[in-house]
């Protein structure tokens, strides 16, 4: 098919779909779909509430080769569709794949002979055939392989991070036949200047990716309880960390929570498919149930600090500095700050949220927790907990923020050291 010729439909526009829809845009028509008829009139209006995007050229291809639509008739012309909706895990830590398969029920009302349609959703391995492509057929009423094709092309996006944007990231990619499988690895050798690797079946596709974030969930797991450790020892962790990293094959991984769409997520996706074939996997989940503990551990941790230097636990100000999952990026989704939150609530603390990169509309809604409006004030709080590495936070006077003898709890270890009660 020549470029002239080929239409990409996009499903979901939030921090994968968006920059993906604007890139492919530089070379073929694209037409970005969302269900959120807010974020669509935000888009239009070439406002990116994610920040992932330059907003002069999200304008700027719309007037061009881009359409952003919540119509679903909007995506019928087209003849490649890259899934990217959410695949979360709900309350009982057990995948969630009701946005992924409401999005395939809605795919297959638009659906054509020829179509190929293209997952980058995080699932477990044989989700893209076993729950994906049954639903395509039932609903568009065509032959999987013979009237249309998929591919399996896991997202890399790291959000907040400017320089391994897209375009800079390796793209795994796969197809339910050799052709197919050549022509999405050709399609997105067009847009991935860092190459493409193309994976034997779409199985092996869903399982790297289920893997990259498990491994590094598990490593950051192991620092984590070394923290835990060196605590009781009254060793600092990061100078132990410091000291290790000398020899030349050890890994650099940092303690702290471990929040967010991926990292905390995709292990249970692979843990998922694991009991489910009879395997119960007890490195990942016992990796998952140290990385958990960390919100709970920092709680008790300022409120034996705040002991110590005589303060009384009910009533007790506390400022949590960031809730936003990850540094420099506005996304709260599965943030684990709120277990430090919760648990300093629990004590009888009353907890303070300032964070100038989260939207208090979107925490409010997801959490029922309000922000600060306004920088904190001099000499307002008894401890103060620096929970999310925002850029802004390097030089803010926290110090200053606490009363005389307050603590200050550095979870993330950029403050001055001479500040700090107490870091991971």
């Amino acid at each position: 098919m020549e470029h002239a010729q080929i239409k990409i439909g996009i499903l979901g526009l939030g921090y994968v779909g968006l920059p993906l829809a604007l890139t492919f845009s530089e070379f073929f028509k694209v037409v970005g779909y969302d269900i959120d008829a807010d974020r669509v009139v935000q888009l239009k209006e070439g406002k990116d509430r994610t920040r992932e995007v330059d907003e002069t050229v999200l304008a700027t291809a719309q007037n061009a080769s881009l359409t952003i639509t919540d119509q679903l008739e909007d995506l019928r012309s087209c003849n490649y569709y890259i899934v990217t909706v959410p695949t979360p895990i709900n309350k009982f830590k057990a995948p969630d794949l009701s946005y992924l398969l409401g999005a395939c029920e809605q795919l297959g009302g638009v659906l054509s002979a020829g179509d190929t349609v293209i997952f980058e959703s995080t699932v477990y391995p044989g989700c893209t055939e076993e729950e994906c492509v049954p639903i395509l057929q039932n609903t568009s009423g065509l032959r999987y392989n013979e009237d249309f094709f998929v591919g399996y092309s896991p997202e890399r996006i790291n959000p907040g991070d400017k320089k391994r944007t897209l375009q800079t990231i390796v793209k795994v990619t796969s197809g339910s036949t050799p052709e197919v499988a050549q022509k999405v690895d050709d399609l997105y050798k067009t847009i991935i200047t860092a190459g493409t690797h193309l994976a034997p079946s779409i199985k092996v596709a869903e399982a790297a990716k289920a893997i990259e974030n498990a491994q590094r969930d598990v490593n950051i797991s192991f620092v984590n309880e070394l923290a835990l450790i060196f605590d009781r020892m009254e060793i600092d962790t990061q100078d132990v960390l410091a000291a290790a990293g000398t020899k030349f094959n050890f890994l650099p991984f940092q303690p702290g929570l471990v929040g967010g769409h991926c990292i905390s997520v995709d292990p249970y996706y692979l843990a998922h498919k694991a009991s489910e074939l009879g395997y119960h996997p007890e490195v990942i989940l016992s990796g998952r149930r140290v990385n958990d503990r960390m919100g709970d551990f920092i709680a008790e941790k300022v409120v034996k600090l705040l002991i110590q230097r005589d303060f009384k636990i009910k009533g007790a100000k506390v400022l949590i500095m960031g809730i936003t999952f990850k540094e420099n990026c506005p996304d709260i989704r599965n943030t684990r700050v709120v277990d430090i939150i919760h648990a300093l609530s629990d004590y009888g603390a009353e907890v303070s949220i300032y964070d100038p990169w989260a939207s208090p509309k979107k925490v409010w809604s997801e959490y029922r927790l309000n922000l600060l409006t306004d920088e904190p004030q001099v000499e307002q709080y008894e401890a103060a907990v620096l929970a999310v590495a925002h850029q802004s936070f390097y030089t803010a006077p926290v110090k200053s923020w606490c009363v005389t003898n307050g603590v200050v709890f550095d979870a993330k270890a950029i403050l001055n050291r001479d500040d700090v009660a107490a870091r991971l």
